[in-house]
């Protein structure tokens, strides 16, 4: 029933198009027609190193399956940024969010099965990556900066369960952790290090020693059986673990640069990261 709901409703997005004579647009493909697989083989590269099986445990009765209602699905489409730019699905925002009351029954339905199965529908998680240059002069793979397009009712999806998760989880949060808080950015974290930092050089015969420390590729090398079993220590019951393994393994993604499309990939290692500021208008 999950699958049939998800064609059905690209079918109507397929008639959309037709009725209003929809067309993407895209620029002139790069030169080395290699390059799109290249860059998609690179980014996969991780998933090499992952040798942990994932596996979903079964939920014991008493598990309450998280149950999305229309209303909050109805406002979290209403609140579709009209600028980000469309997953591999094409389906802009422009037509979630104008024609939100009319679709929320659908989306609902397919939100609630998939939460009560532990299944996301392998099209939610298809994920296109448009490669940016870093710098003006690229002389390897690595100058290119991954662009993440996912389905934008994906992301939908997403933010409510999200909101949900936070309901869940203790705060255990570090007060000085600034990443991924409401209201927070570098600018904070630089103030609050500064802050400190001169405060404490008030006094005399004193020095300050910071280290810095990155994580490379944090977020590609997410083992997912590893993430869900500290999830489920924080709180997170195992019908929503099951659905977040399922949400972060077997997802296809492919590269695209102007008209080239590399293969796919199927990827069960890290975690998608969704544009931040690709604008509709990006290719």
């Amino acid at each position: 029933m999950l699958f049939s709901v998800c064609r059905d409703m690209r079918r109507m997005w397929q008639g959309i198009q037709a009725i209003t004579n929809y067309r993407t647009t895209s620029p002139a493909c790069d030169s080395d027609a290699y390059l799109p697989d290249a860059l998609n083989n690179f980014y996969a590269r991780f998933e090499a190193q992952n040798v942990v099986m994932a596996r979903k445990n079964t939920p014991s009765p008493k598990d309450q399956v998280l149950c999305l209602t229309t209303a909050d699905v109805r406002k979290t489409l209403h609140g579709v940024n009209l600028r980000k730019a469309a997953g591999p699905d094409n389906i802009p925002g422009r037509v979630l969010r104008g024609c939100a009351d009319q679709l929320v029954d659908v989306p609902t339905d397919i939100f609630n099965i998939s939460l009560s199965r532990g299944v996301v529908p392998t099209c939610f998680k298809a994920t296109t990556i448009v490669p940016m240059p870093k710098k003006s002069s690229v002389s390897c793979l690595n100058d290119y900066h991954p662009v993440a397009l996912t389905p934008i009712i994906m992301k939908c999806f997403e933010r409510l369960v999200m909101r949900h998760i936070k309901t869940m989880l203790p705060p255990s949060l570090d007060p000085l952790q600034f990443a991924y808080c409401p209201n927070c950015s570098t600018d904070n974290a630089i103030t609050t290090t500064l802050h400190l930092a001169l405060t404490h050089l008030d006094n005399n015969d004193i020095h300050v020693r910071m280290l810095f420390i990155d994580f490379s590729s944090a977020f590609n090398t997410i083992i997912p059986q590893h993430l869900i079993g500290k999830l489920n220590l924080l709180g997170l019951n195992t019908s929503l673990c099951n659905w977040i393994l399922d949400f972060l393994t077997g997802r296809p993604q492919s590269v695209r640069i102007g008209n080239s499309i590399s293969n796919t990939s199927t990827l069960s290692t890290g975690a998608p990261r969704a544009a931040c500021s690709v604008r509709c208008c990006s290719p």
